[in-house]
């Protein structure tokens, strides 16, 4: 399978730290955040790698360039205006190829193992999302996971709310027809979800929203005593 690292946002709650950076550019243990996304998708076997950006998304690809120095194939999709996940994962369908494909966000750290990610079908499963214990800034959640592994809106008996991790299969069928245009993919998920098309599964270990200044410094340290160690 092919990825796609989602990498066209404005990184506003990050400023001052992206006045002049784009957030995937910002940096935790020496490295960008972007970085460790691509080290991780090339340790799992994917060799094409497609980037969509918009601020400062130069910067992003003079950094990366093609991606041979990292292992991989890295193409490009430039947004004129701020697309969305949706959008901008719709915009670059001619570029993944594949039926199926990994989304990543560029602005989270896992030790979640990629090679993990399965094709899903596009007919029993348009989607897999992989879900994570809520953090303390999102104590709600975001879906269900049930007892079969289907993720939900609605909760179940016994279900627990668990978050979206920003990793997930998705396929091309799950944007059928739809036009390049601003548009989230959560809507698109739960239209999935209604029709018990969306798989899941839960990662109990290290995963973080690098959404703040905070909590880039919470990964500075993190790293930190990782090489203490």
């Amino acid at each position: 399978m092919r990825a796609m690292i989602l990498a066209a946002g404005l990184g506003k709650r990050m400023r001052p730290l992206t006045a002049t950076v784009p957030k995937p550019l910002l940096k935790a243990g020496g490295k960008t955040l972007i970085e460790y996304q691509v080290e991780k998708l090339a340790d799992a076997g994917v060799t094409h790698i497609v980037i969509n950006h918009f601020y400062l998304g130069g910067m992003i690809q003079e950094l990366l360039r093609d991606g041979s120095r990292y292992g991989v194939s890295i193409d490009y999709s430039r947004e004129p205006i701020l697309l969305d996940t949706a959008g901008g994962i719709i915009k670059a369908l001619p570029k993944l190829k594949d039926d199926c494909f990994i989304v990543v966000n560029a602005d989270i750290w896992t030790d979640f193992d990629y090679s993990r990610l399965q094709p899903v079908d596009g007919e029993e499963r348009l989607a897999h999302l992989v879900l994570v214990k809520n953090a303390e800034h999102h104590p709600q959640g975001d879906f269900h996971l049930d007892s079969s592994g289907r993720v939900h809106e609605e909760q179940g008996t016994n279900d627990e709310r668990l978050t979206f991790s920003g990793i997930s299969v998705m396929h091309r069928k799950l944007f059928h027809n739809l036009q390049i245009q601003p548009r989230s993919v959560i809507p698109l998920l739960r239209e999935a979800m209604k029709h018990n098309r969306v798989s899941g599964e839960v990662h109990s270990g290290t995963w973080m929203d690098i959404g703040t200044p905070e909590r880039l410094q919470d990964l500075e340290s993190l790293l930190a005593g990782e090489g203490a160690n």
